[in-house]
């Protein structure tokens, strides 16, 4: 028999709370409870169960006591008859707007094209108002998601396709992995319920035959870190998701034991320092697999995840995988952007890691509050696909917003170099025509020849993972109608096209996108 719901459930997930905090959150509980009671699901349960669930994943998340009290308010304006002024007065405007943001957010619906790509757009424009409400929208979703069953069969296609293309890929640019994964497994059982069901097999198989194993050798790193003075290194596992798993067999022509890291390894030690002396005493015990050793730590993937990784030869005829990280790496691995100390309170939060400033240049309240010139967030330290996708949001038309979409955003990635070791993310296929961009407008404008890795290349050559790009310049360069069709990136174009309009002397053909 369930329990039933109660405050100290939300409460007990938070690491720290204020008695004002849980006088507020106590509040919504019972705000939300009364207004849900008699409204049931589809399941039979009671209404209210689902907004105390999303309030207890975004206590998970470690979430603000407004934006809990939000989560399990989400509803009531839309479903009840309580009113945005009866919230207002209860709750206030910050509790207010974010209920008004999930609410529009809650109309998204995924049927088809065209009402897909106004749907992005409304995320968009919500997340570049207050990215709390995508969060709160995110937590939404996944409890919705995990009890999908219960949804009538002809609605279950449609809101896992939506789940899938639309907010298991936004959790993922946003770093909160812990949450994409779940999305995007759970969405996977009911767009390919034939290949999940194979990759849930051979997933299990292979974890039965490598956990004893796995177990035996964590032992053995544990003590060998020990020995070596590092002596409060933690270590736990992390099985691959299905959805995950099934995408990589796919990539290795379906023969599973080319797959090492079903199983990985996760060890968590102090300090960076410390990651790297581990690296050297596993490497020093156990021989690792040529290639398979990734600095995420001194290359951090563009949505913040730090991590060192390397496949290693267990001895017993086993191969894992093994990640190194500190725990703030780990938390940042799981919850990305979701969590910050900022959303504790958005009005006085403060940031001292450098790169993640442009988190504050998202919520309003804060940035009216930034009158210190000091302190003012500078463009260059919004991450460019949020900076991108903001810019070629305003007016664009519906056609060409799809475009934008569909090149620049829900698409994997590929991480390149500039000769200084900056990391640039760009789409697959990208040429360092897209690339020139990306590092500024003037750069493209002028662009005059590209270097791989030393080598010369043509302007549409298509980039790599790890390529180190080098740009020529010239003050008399200038881009080329025919960069349009070369380039990947809508920004690309865009800044190709605006170049061109400035130049009488070139026509640009309309049939080109």
């Amino acid at each position: 028999m369930a329990t039933e719901p109660s405050v100290k459930d939300i409460t007990k997930l938070l690491d720290n709370t204020s008695n004002e905090d849980i006088e507020l959150i106590t509040r919504a509980f019972n705000y939300a409870k009364k207004a849900h009671d008699g409204y049931t699901r589809y399941s039979g349960e009671p209404y209210f169960n689902h907004v105390f669930e999303t309030a207890k994943i975004l206590a998970e998340l470690q979430a603000g006591p407004s934006t809990i009290s939000a989560g399990l308010l989400h509803d009531v304006i839309e479903d009840t008859n309580i009113t945005a002024e009866d919230i207002k007065k209860e709750f206030g405007k910050e509790i207010l707007f974010l209920i008004e943001g999930v609410t529009k957010l809650g109309k998204l619906r995924y049927h088809g094209r065209d009402r897909y790509i106004e749907s992005l757009r409304k995320l968009f424009v919500a997340m570049s108002q207050d990215i709390r409400v995508l969060i709160i929208k995110l937590c939404d979703r996944l409890h919705n998601m995990r009890t999908l069953e219960f949804v009538p069969k002809h609605k279950q296609l449609r809101i896992a396709n939506e789940t899938m293309k639309v907010y298991a890929q936004l959790a993922y640019r946003l770093g909160i992995r812990k949450i994409s994964r779940e999305l995007e497994d759970l969405s996977f059982k009911y767009i390919e319920p034939v290949h999940y069901n194979d990759a849930l097999k051979i997933v299990k198989q292979k974890n039965k035959e490598a956990l004893e194993k796995l177990e035996k050798f964590r032992k053995s790193v544990q003590k060998a870190l020990f020995l070596e003075g590092i002596t409060t290194a933690k270590t736990d596992y992390r099985m691959k998701h299905l959805h995950s798993f099934y995408r990589k067999l796919e990539r290795k022509d379906f023969d599973a034991d080319n797959i090492y890291d079903t199983l990985a390894l996760r060890v968590y030690v102090p300090t960076i320092s410390d990651c790297y002396r581990a690296l050297g005493i596993i490497h020093s015990t156990w021989r690792p697999l040529p290639g398979r050793i990734k600095d995420y730590i001194a290359f951090p993937k563009p949505n913040g995840y730090k991590s060192l990784h390397t496949t290693i030869f267990t001895g017993d005829g086993s191969i894992v995988e093994i990640q190194i990280r500190t725990p703030e790496m780990h938390r940042e691995a799981e919850y990305g952007i979701a969590s910050h100390a900022i959303y504790k309170n958005p009005t006085t939060g403060n940031i001292e890691n450098k790169n993640l400033l442009w988190i504050k240049s998202l919520l309003p309240a804060m940035a009216k509050l930034e009158e210190d010139n000091d302190n003012v967030i500078q463009a260059k330290e919004i991450p460019n696909w949020i900076r991108d996708m903001a810019e070629l949001q305003s007016g664009a038309v519906q056609e060409e917003f799809a475009q934008n979409m569909s090149a620049d955003f829900f698409q994997k990635r590929l991480f390149v170099f500039t000769p200084k070791g900056d990391v640039v993310d760009l789409p697959i296929d990208s040429t360092p025509i897209d690339f020139a961009y990306a590092i500024h407008s003037d750069i493209g404008d002028h662009l005059a020849s590209a270097r791989i890795g030393g080598k010369m290349v043509s302007l549409d050559k298509k980039l790599k993972n790890g390529d180190i790009v080098e740009i020529q310049t010239n003050k008399n360069s200038k881009p080329s109608a025919k960069w349009i069709n070369i380039a990947k990136t809508s920004m690309a174009k865009k800044h190709i096209k605006d170049a061109l309009g400035k130049n009488p002397g070139v026509k640009i053909n309309p049939r080109i996108k």
